[in-house]
């Protein structure tokens, strides 16, 4: 699919002396450069089910009045 992204001219001169260097095309650093920026953004995605270091434990709230109680003993 076809896009067009306004860049600005610093950037657009470096993407096409980096393309030059690299004997490739602009679109193809381009194309890279999205996949690596999605790839990253995937994994900083959190998945619900393992979120922190209570999963599987007592919830917080439990966790909060069971110290509480150990105040008042």
């Amino acid at each position: 699919m076809r896009t067009i992204v306004d860049l600005p001219e610093p950037d657009l001169q470096a993407i096409k002396a980096l393309a030059r260097r690299e004997k490739t095309s602009q679109a193809e650093l381009l194309r890279r450069a999205v996949r690596l920026y999605l790839e990253t953004c995937r994994q900083e995605e959190v998945d619900p089910q393992v979120f922190g270091i209570w999963q599987g434990r007592v919830d917080g709230l439990g966790y909060q009045q069971s110290l509480r109680d150990e105040w008042e003993r």
